[in-house]
């Protein structure tokens, strides 16, 4: 997936693999599970933090505050007394606001040597990033019958590691810490890196606390019956050395609400029936908004937390795709950001060509001084037509002409990479091959160091084509055509459609294996296929180069008892030799992927398979915490009385799982928004037995805007236009 995930458990077995991602330098050590523990995650901005299911940090593992890539706290400890306090509950709110943790005093003695039982205190613990920092409020109130004292124990630590650091990456040299400095309101926390970046982490509370020996605040409290105080604390994240001004609680948790809220407010509206399906959705958009960063540029889905808060080109696409129908300002925010980091220069460490579109963008230390090459790394080879292909979405979508006209450019710019650089022997195919030593050795979503193989296990070599890649390219082309028709260039427009007709026709002859009736996965750097069962081959139908009997062929396989779980498709058939449902990409079942998959399967008529897979992510949000869809699960076969198989070190929130629940229901549905014909289409809808009534509110269709309602039938679906404003013509096709 993410350009530096290789997190794969390589088969290193026979002597069939070279080299284990665990000895690769971009591994995520398995030391902790995001499954086996309960944390709490939230993203503002460039910052994220990680909490325990207490509201704590501790200085293990994947937990802190994080903000550009570093980490600025690692540890923050609450203690009444000498004790932790008991755990009652904790949740994020629905909107991802703020998280809520309810806690409460175990049986101690006081200071003064008096007994308090345990539930005499209760503790509310309020929590929420925004615009670099993380406040908190902590009330206790005194629900015995008698007045309590009691004293409150807090303990900070800030180490300033790079977020690769906390993934396993070991470094021989690091910047310069400063010693604290505290008084009874605050303690900072200061470091200058080695790439000469200061930063500083101020901890600020009120009211003000007595300083123990060992740096820890205290706080002495007296409450009385039912009476109730507050401590609010501040950990401001800063970058350089300039004082930035500080935000009273109350006023930020109003400006985050606000700022959430505007961004929930451009989204359309889906309620259904279904009650657990409402729960999803709504939780997919509250992780959506939550994971959506302001760019100058615009809206930028940021890819997961916590190993991929950053900008990753094919992320951003995927998922701007998948909410084209529901909120297509972020499509144009993608766009736009990514038209401004196009590659215009050959540059081997970044694996950079001219027109080539961005895979991954970081800013900590170790980015910085290049000891990874992610700072601006192009390193993916299919983010550079999907971008073509998102344009040509997006202006079918919206109308947006002017826009379409200031992106033109880097639209011809990314076709001339697809042809010249992308194509390098000149075949006819896209392929890819590492520039930089440090770079990646897969370039396309599966970037696991053992995800590209032959059917007997060897790892595959060379440049090496992938089967979904000359799909986004064939899509690519016929979508430039289209908005070079709409620019006026008629000759260059029946030229891409033919030079795409051309790759369709080359595709079905070296990419189809007879033997197992699907595309192979690749062809390696000496044109042998790669006859692997995998689910690249349903990101054929997705772009529309599989031949229609080919195609049903695909369908069958994906949907046989080998790659459907029963919670979703896997990523590799469980007959193949690499299949290991632990493994990050042979065998694992990822949402987005299955998403796609949905809208190949229903474009080529297969609406109750499609029906199947958004099914099956439903069940595995129902079965999550809080109703997300994480990252990836494990690939084992569901059972009756088990639940989905989480990935130990899956991100959670992750925005293109977050967006697969919009684009596999718009599967479904057959739903297309043509802004230019001023057409909403919906052709052969289905629903899933579990909703009854589907309700869409707000959808636009160019300068219009609809509301439907959907009525599941025994035997098809029917679709009422509740409000219509502006020009567009419903089409219904059943």
């Amino acid at each position: 997936m993410n350009g530096d995930a290789l997190i794969s458990e390589t088969l290193v077995a026979d002597g069939l693999a070279a080299e284990s991602d665990f000895e690769s330098q971009f591994y995520i050590h398995g030391t902790s599970s995001f499954a086996g523990g309960r944390l709490l995650a939230l993203k503002s901005g460039h910052m994220f933090g990680l909490f325990d299911h207490y509201g704590d940090v501790h200085p293990f593992g994947e937990q802190g505050i994080f903000n550009e890539g570093t980490r600025f706290l690692s540890l923050l400890s609450l203690k009444v007394g000498k004790s932790r306090p008991l755990y009652l509950s904790s949740a994020a709110k629905m909107r991802n606001d703020t998280l809520v943790i309810d806690l409460s005093n175990p049986d101690f003695h006081n200071h003064c040597g008096d007994m308090i039982p345990r539930g005499t205190i209760h503790i509310c613990r309020s929590i929420f990033l925004w615009n670099g920092t993380c406040h908190q409020s902590l009330e206790f109130t005194n629900f015995g019958i008698h007045p309590v004292e009691f004293q409150l124990v807090l303990r900070s630590a800030a180490d300033f590691v790079d977020i690769f650091e906390v993934r396993g990456m070991r470094r021989e040299r690091r910047g310069l810490r400063e010693e604290p400095q505290r008084t009874d309101r605050r303690v900072a926390y200061g470091y200058e890196g080695l790439d000469h970046v200061y930063r500083r982490t101020v901890m600020e509370w009120s009211p003000a606390a007595e300083i123990l020996s060992d740096g820890g605040a205290m706080f002495t409290l007296s409450l009385g019956q039912r009476e109730s105080t507050t401590i609010y604390i501040s950990i401001d994240c800063e970058i350089g050395r300039a004082m930035p001004t500080r935000v009273p609680y109350s006023e930020a948790l109003r400006a985050l609400v606000s700022e959430l809220g505007s961004l929930h407010s451009d989204f359309l509206s889906i309620e259904s029936s279904s009650g657990a399906f409402n729960d999803s959705l709504n939780r997919s958009c509250a992780d959506l908004c939550m994971l959506v960063t302001h760019t100058p540029e615009g809206l930028y889905p940021y890819a997961g937390v916590p190993w991929f808060s950053a900008p990753f080109g094919r992320d951003g696409i995927i998922t701007a795709m998948q909410l084209l129908w529901v909120n297509p300002a972020i499509a144009r925010g993608v766009l736009s950001f990514l038209a401004a980091a196009q590659a215009k220069t050959v540059l081997p460490s970044a694996d950079a060509t001219p027109g080539k579109i961005v895979h991954e963008m970081r800013r900590g230390e170790m980015a910085n001084l290049g000891e990874i090459p992610f700072r601006m790394y192009y390193g993916s080879v299919d983010a550079t037509p999907l971008f073509i292909m998102l344009a040509g979405a997006y202006y079918e979508c919206t109308g947006d002409r002017a826009f379409i006209e200031t992106l033109w450019p880097n639209i011809e710019a990314a076709l001339n990479w697809l042809d010249r650089y992308g194509d390098e022997d000149s075949d006819g195919f896209v392929e890819y091959s590492r520039q930089s030593e440090a770079g990646l050795t897969h370039q396309g979503w599966k970037d696991s160091r053992d995800s590209i193989s032959h059917a007997y296990g060897a790892l595959a070599e060379g440049a090496i084509a992938l089967c979904e890649v000359q799909g986004y390219a064939y899509a690519a082309k016929l979508a430039a055509a289209r908005l070079s028709a709409f620019m006026g260039d008629k000759t260059g427009a029946t030229e891409l459609e033919r030079k795409a007709r051309a790759l369709k026709e080359m595709f079905e002859r070296a990419f189809w294996c007879e033997s197992k009736s699907t595309y192979a996965l690749a062809l390696d750097g000496k044109k042998r296929r790669c006859d692997v069962r995998s689910s690249n081959a349903g990101h054929c139908l997705f772009t529309g180069i599989a031949s229609a009997s080919h195609a049903a062929l695909v369908v069958r396989g994906l949907m046989a008892e080998g790659s459907f779980s029963g919670w979703g498709i896997r990523t590799l058939d469980a007959s193949e030799v690499r299949y290991n449902p632990m493994s990050y990409h042979n065998g694992s079942v990822w949402p987005h992927d299955n998403a796609i998959i949905a809208q190949g399967f229903s474009a080529y008529g297969f609406k109750e398979e499609a029906l199947r897979i958004l099914t099956a992510l439903c069940e595995i949000s129902r079965n999550s915490l809080l109703y997300r869809l994480p990252e990836l699960i494990c690939g084992f076969p569901r059972t009756e009385d088990h639940g989905p198989t989480l990935y130990p070190v899956a991100c959670s929130p992750q925005a293109w799982a977050a967006g697969s629940l919009y684009m596999a229901l718009q599967a479904c549905l057959g739903l297309r928004v043509d802004a230019i014909g001023k057409r909403l289409l919906i052709e052969y809808p289905v629903l899933p037995a579990f909703i009854k009534d589907l309700h869409i509110r707000n959808l636009r269709v160019g300068s219009a805007l609809v509301d439907l309602s959907l009525h599941r039938h025994p035997d098809s679906v029917g679709v009422n236009v509740d409000r219509r404003t502006g020009p567009v013509e419903i089409v219904v096709v059943k």
